[in-house]
């Protein structure tokens, strides 16, 4: 057993995620928490809504109301789409509680107090039309390195270069299209350099490890190399104040800053819920644990770079020393997991110009894990990948209920007509024993395939064994076994068949834990081979108000609510039903219907 912890983009709240979100950080993490445990380690999923930043605050000017009433608003709406889409957390939290600004705090403190936060002059953007400053994001321009004309001033999205609003060339406001003026400031710097030969050292290593997706060890390497001090505050008044500059309330700790820290914050808030307050410990302070960060290719340099070197900075590893803070010694990431970026019908995701598809829309429309195997089977895995309607309604038709379905439904009516219940086998043929073999073999390689976050292969390789079984079915022809002399041979096949149903499931359980539960039903069982989150109602743990969380009892393979990663054998005796279609067959009209709802934006 390995303590994991899987660190999960916080997805921002200034308006409900769309599918290329959870294509991203979601379904990806939730199918490999929900195999870790299966496999017996004990995991710790978290993630929460990142709350804070000017775009939060446009936002909510726009709509009239408070930032914080805004970002309660589509916190709810955020936590309410990740439960029913399944996703596993441990805890789903959010950046606006009194514990995470405590955790956030004590990080920028001990930084700071090491050595690694340098206050200088620099210069800040400020709207001349409101006086409000603008945030690096909301000011756009062409990239000084590689002439891509809408580049932010954060980071370029098409050369992936870190950059600052005085880099752009031609800068303009996001917001109203004006040129800003740049006054001097004083800000806090995280001192990269300081911490570049440490930073270095530990991606080479996990460089020699061989695990990272080649694209992300590659892009952190390339950008260590030209690294420079980034700032950590900036000129607003909605965010986490900035230690030793309380009396500065428009200085506040950059949202970025603030977020990654909430990684380690929403573990110390899980374990103080739990009652052992020290709990957390075990997956940031021992060295055996391993660590898994997952999100969109945007947010590769924030993983790879920023967050690893405030970690250093804490532990007191750069050129300057220090010591650790009261958290003690803080584990870097094991492995940083992006992946790359879903598009839609051909078109990058807008919300602006309703080039989009909310997950609640999806959910209100169509079975969850029908989504959640488009993107494991199809999604943006190590390469850009595209959503269309039309591949959406053929892998759901084609792959879901003709392949996966069929086999279950078929199965399953097959037992209920003819004995009513898992019958017991007589002595299996070679052409049984084949199956039964292949299908258990399975387990093996898909749960590599899934360690190794290689998520299509794996879910491949299952679909590849659900064709076989349901070549078994055309080879041995149960249905034509109706003679008196040929019921043990019937009753052997379908026990075979029960098995490796069985079976599949489980290794599907991962990717599609909604149909799991309905499949196990199906054949005789609780319905319950997939634990499923939660929505949670809490009180602030230091005093704040009243605020939803996703939690879940999930235990670990074995202990708890998960099966154990292998084959169960069926218990022949349990009734079977006479069953009802566990997905839904699509109309071919979905796909223009859909199109004509993407042009009405």
């Amino acid at each position: 057993m390995t303590r994991i912890l899987s660190a999960v983009a916080w997805p921002y709240a200034n308006g409900p995620r769309h599918i290329g979100h959870v294509a991203g950080f979601g379904v990806p993490s939730d199918v490999f928490s929900r195999y870790m445990r299966m496999a017996g380690h004990d995991v710790l999923m978290v993630s929460g809504t990142d709350e804070h930043g000017t775009p939060i605050l446009v936002a909510a000017d726009g709509a009239g109301v408070t930032a914080k009433e805004f970002a309660d608003r589509n916190n709810r709406l955020i936590v309410e789409d990740l439960v029913a889409l399944g996703l596993s957390y441990d805890l789903f939290t959010r950046t606006t509680t009194r514990n995470h600004y405590a955790v956030v705090q004590e990080m920028f403190r001990t930084v700071r107090d090491n050595g690694y936060m340098v206050e200088r002059t620099t210069q800040s953007a400020i709207s001349p039309s409101t006086g409000r400053t603008l945030p690096d994001r909301y000011i756009e321009g062409t990239c000084p390195i590689c002439g891509y004309p809408d580049a932010r001033g954060d980071q370029c999205d098409n050369c992936g270069n870190q950059l600052d609003p005085t880099d752009l060339i031609e800068p303009r406001s996001k917001i109203n299209g004006e040129t800003p003026e740049f006054v001097e400031t004083n800000h806090y710097f995280l001192d990269l350099p300081a911490l570049a030969e440490a930073l270095g050292t530990w991606l080479d290593g996990r460089a020699a490890s061989g695990t990272w997706r080649p694209n992300v060890i590659k892009f952190s390497q390339h950008i260590l190399e030209e690294i420079k001090p980034r700032a950590m505050t900036r000129d607003i008044d909605w965010g986490i104040p900035v230690p030793g500059w309380e009396d500065q309330p428009t200085k506040r700790l950059y949202v970025w800053f603030d977020a990654v820290v909430g990684y380690l914050s929403a573990s110390v808030e899980w374990a103080r819920r739990t009652g052992d307050p020290d709990a957390w410990r075990k997956w940031w302070n021992e060295p055996e644990a391993l660590s898994y960060d997952f999100m969109g290719k945007d947010n590769i340099v924030f993983h790879s770079q920023i967050w690893p070197a405030e970690l250093l900075g804490y532990n007191g590893e750069g050129s300057r020393g220090g010591q650790p803070g009261g958290y003690g010694r803080l584990n870097l990431p094991t492995e940083v997991v992006s992946s790359e970026f879903l598009t839609m019908e051909g078109r990058q995701f807008s919300s602006s110009r309703g080039v989009v598809i909310y997950v609640r829309d999806v959910l209100s429309r169509y079975q969850p894990d029908a989504l959640r195997y488009f993107i494991s089977a199809a999604g943006p895995e190590t390469q850009d990948a595209d959503f269309t309607w039309a591949e959406f309604v053929r892998r759901t038709n084609g792959e879901l209920v003709a392949g996966w379905g069929n086999l279950v439904n078929r199965t399953a009516a097959m037992i209920a007509k003819n004995f009513g219940e898992i019958p017991t086998p007589g002595e299996p043929e070679p052409i049984d024993v084949a199956l039964t073999d292949a299908v258990r073999g399975g387990f093996k390689e898909v749960g590599e395939l899934i360690e190794g976050h290689r998520q299509r292969a794996a879910l491949a390789e299952v679909m590849r064994l659900v064709g076989e079984a349901n070549t078994y079915v055309t080879r041995t022809e149960p249905f034509k076994l109706k003679a008196p002399e040929q019921r043990q041979r019937l009753a052997t096949v379908l026990h075979t068949l029960a098995q490796a149903v069985s079976d599949l499931n489980v290794m599907l359980s991962p990717f599609l834990p909604h149909s799991a539960n309905a499949v196990d039903a199906v054949l005789g069982g609780p319905g319950d081979v997939a634990p499923m989150p939660r929505i949670q109602e809490v009180e602030d743990l230091d005093g704040g108000g009243p605020y939803p969380v996703i939690t879940g009892d999930y235990g670990r393979g074995g202990q708890g609510g998960f099966p154990v990663w292998g084959s169960r054998p069926v218990t022949p005796g349990t009734p079977v039903a006479k069953p009802k279609p566990v997905f839904t067959k699509l109309d071919e009209d979905v796909v223009d219907a859909e199109l004509a709802r993407l042009r009405q934006g």
